[in-house]
């Protein structure tokens, strides 16, 4: 493996006990909206960005979900091999959203708000970050 490593975010839309996840185009799988966090972003930063760009929505990331510190809507780390990429260290993130109209966006095929883990085939690590989504 490369010792390459990239951060980036994954921000779990919810709405009326949904979880949003997309069918991502290159890569064939069902996952939450997300992406690579910029030069000089905060994770939250990103995380509210890319929402905006992915689906058009703004978010309410709630608070109290962590220790004082932890970044509003912050529900979990991961960390998982990205090809040539290296090494993505992810950041998961909820955020509840007031529709499920989404903008176009190029990056997926499908959407589906689910309601329970398991109800699609995603990676684990996805389901069990749509479990802590649900619950939070």
């Amino acid at each position: 493996m490369t010792d390459r490593r990239a951060f980036s975010v994954a921000i779990f839309c919810r709405n009326g006990g949904s979880i949003l996840l997309v069918k991502h185009r290159r890569l064939g799988s069902w996952l939450p909206i997300g992406g690579e966090m910029e030069a000089g972003e905060t994770p939250l930063e990103a995380a509210r960005r890319e929402l905006r760009e992915e689906t058009g929505l703004e978010g309410v990331f709630p608070s109290g979900l962590g220790v004082d510190g932890t970044p509003s809507g912050f529900i979990g780390y991961e960390e998982h091999p990205a090809g040539s990429k290296g090494l993505h260290m992810n950041f998961a993130f909820v955020a509840d959203v007031s529709t499920r109209t989404l903008a176009p966006c190029p990056e997926y095929t499908d959407v589906r708000w689910v309601t329970e883990p398991g109800s699609v085939a995603c990676p684990r690590n996805v389901d069990d970050l749509v479990r802590i989504a649900l619950t939070c």
